[in-house]
């Protein structure tokens, strides 16, 4: 089964829109998929980030059994971060709807994110 989380605005949810930037988003909504279906969604609240910094969300899916993540961008201290839990990160920078994404991402559209794409220079 795949646990997938996107970073969202807002409330989140299947017809939510997606936030441009993992780190700072409000909530996660997460899709248990399996046989190319979405079977449960969950919103998860982002926490703040005090203590860890980027790497906050990192433990935060991590805990909820998340395994692949879908980002418009990302650094990269918390994509290895990632990788090192197991987390698999992909990359969508087009769609902004919650709902095409995971579609793209069930239809195999979406590519994992390579060590070339992460973004510079976001020290927050």
């Amino acid at each position: 089964m795949v646990r997938l989380a996107i970073p969202s605005e807002g409330q989140g949810g299947l017809d939510g829109m997606r936030a441009g930037h993992f780190g700072h988003c409000e909530v996660f909504t997460c899709f248990d998929l399996e046989d190319g279906r979405i079977t449960k969604v969950t919103i998860l609240p982002n926490k703040e980030h005090v203590q860890g910094g980027c790497m906050v969300p990192v433990s935060l899916l991590a805990e909820a059994g998340v395994n692949a993540l879908v980002v418009g961008g990302i650094g990269m201290r918390p994509l290895m971060g990632f990788r090192q839990m197991g987390i698999e990160v992909y990359h969508d920078a087009v769609c902004p709807e919650i709902r095409s994404v995971v579609e793209d991402f069930l239809a195999g559209k979406l590519c994992r994110i390579g060590d070339d794409q992460v973004c510079g220079g976001h020290h927050h």
